[in-house]
């Protein structure tokens, strides 16, 4: 099979005079350049010089650009689609069914509808990205976002390399992305398509891999980018941070993992089994290797059916979902991971401590039921944990400990005591509570990690005029000139 380019120059930058190649397991393999000092030289400043023209282009069709391509992707008779379906699978490490959803997942957002929507959420009116606009008090205000901005893209999930570099073009920054090895495909294509729909987005967008560790280029961005998005986990963050001048902002979002609630309310008549299907969902959709995916179910007692029998209808539910939703490519190490934690589940299991293993072969989906709360980072590859709880306003306090870490909830059967309880999440660190079945599809507009979605990426200047002093203090500040 023929090396995927895992890269994408700006048209007019020179050939790159050396590549690399990574082969990547279940026989795919990535070509990307080794970039001299001259060339990333000339690479960042050209991109700076694309963002001064980006920045002259009018917002509204920024957005509608973004569309047409998103739209392509969503076609299922546009070649752009089949590319990305085709590349995805291999270069991502997950099944074809589970690339057919994450970019129907992701695409949708990339819409000009929920592309327009996210900036009137934000901005109120996006005039305010084009020129100067009238605010309170006879002020003028502008958002502005940087000539070119540093991304740095973890991997896990396909798609994510995407939406940092629409977030950045929306505000007129032009882009360098870095992405992640898992999420090579989806930028390269949708970068390359970016120039067939509006020139000034053509010498606007570099996409370049390169294994961890410093090169040339990433010196020289971090010290030339005045804003740097990095998604990672913790180590990876802490050595950006290290290594980005003071001056950069730097918007981070690190390692996450995400919990679920099942109030007795959910667990009815029918087994829980309508909850169960959507828990099933979220644990199972990006292979549980989402920030969003919950590593911990907390399933309330007393309601119709318990605890342990409601783990049983999970299991199948996550069986039967394998079938359609295949599990990609693990690494040995993850598929021994899997069996290891079987393996020690079973025995804990035959020594009467309650716990429970639900598993078959060769399926991948486990589901391990244990009497103690206390929360579990899980292996992933569709590895969950249910634990019983007498009530779930007791969660909040079992988390303690984990809540630097913890992002998403999923929340279903809590009746009256949702807002209660969802106030004590927050008191936590829990910066978004939603049903299992929106769990893996945050919509654009979310705070992601509890952030505005241009938090970082742009800079708000005021332009104040002459004060009216009809106010107190106004006059009070002014009464001794």
């Amino acid at each position: 099979m023929t090396p995927f380019d895992a890269f994408l120059l700006p048209p007019g930058c020179e050939r790159p005079p050396v590549y690399e190649v990574l082969e990547l397991p279940g026989g795919a393999s990535i070509r990307y350049p080794v970039l001299p000092a001259d060339q990333c030289e000339s690479l960042l400043s050209g991109l700076e010089d694309a963002g001064e023209a980006l920045g002259r282009a009018p917002v509204r069709s920024l957005s509608r650009s973004i569309g047409r391509v998103a739209d392509r992707l969503l076609d299922p008779a546009d070649p752009l689609r089949a590319e990305a379906l085709e590349m995805l699978a291999p270069t991502a490490g997950i099944s074809p069914e589970m690339a057919d959803s994450v970019l129907a997942g992701m695409a949708c957002d990339w819409t000009r509808e929920r592309l327009d929507e996210l900036l009137d959420r934000e901005f109120g009116s996006v005039d305010v990205l084009d020129a100067f606009q009238p605010r309170d008090g006879g002020r003028m205000v502008r958002a502005r976002g940087p000539a070119i901005s540093f991304h740095v893209g973890s991997g896990t999930v396909p798609g994510v390399g995407v939406t940092s570099m629409i977030r950045a073009l929306l505000v007129k920054s032009a882009v360098l992305l870095k992405p992640g090895q898992g999420d090579v495909a989806l930028p390269v294509l949708f970068a390359r398509a970016l120039r067939e729909e509006m020139a000034e987005l053509s010498h606007a967008v570099a996409v370049v891999y390169w294994p961890g560790g410093e090169t040339e280029l990433e010196t020289m961005a971090l010290e030339r980018a005045p804003v740097v998005v990095a998604y990672g986990g913790d180590d990876a963050i802490r050595s950006l941070r290290a290594r980005t001048p003071v001056t950069t902002r730097l918007v981070t979002y690190h390692h996450r993992v995400g919990v679920g609630l099942v109030g007795r309310e959910a667990l009815g008549s029918d087994r829980g089994s309508g909850v169960a299907r959507a828990a099933a969902y979220a644990v199972s959709m990006f292979d549980q290797r989402g920030c969003v995916s919950p590593h911990v179910l907390y399933v309330e007692e007393g309601g119709q059916v318990d605890p342990m029998e409601w783990a049983g209808v999970l299991w199948n539910a996550m069986a039967e979902l394998e079938v359609e939703l295949p599990v990609g490519r693990l690494h040995p190490e993850d598929a021994s991971a899997v069996h290891q934690v079987r393996g020690v589940a079973e025995m804990r299991e035959a020594s009467g401590t309650g716990t429970r293993a639900f598993h078959s072969d060769p399926g991948f989906a486990t589901v391990i039921f244990e009497s103690e709360p206390d929360f579990v980072v899980s292996c992933l590859s569709r590895v969950v944990y249910v634990k019983p709880i007498s009530d779930l306003v007791e969660v909040p306090a079992v988390l303690k400990g984990v809540e630097r870490h913890l992002q998403t909830v999923a929340l279903e059967g809590s009746g009256d005591r949702r807002p209660a309880l969802a106030e004590a999440l927050a008191r936590l660190g829990v910066t978004r509570i939603t049903p299992f079945q929106e769990v893996p599809w945050p919509p654009p507009w979310w705070h992601h990690d509890g952030a505005s979605v241009f938090a970082g990426l742009v800079r708000w200047i005021d332009s104040e005029e002459t004060p009216s002093y009809s106010s107190t203090c106004s006059s009070a500040r002014h009464n001794t000139i």
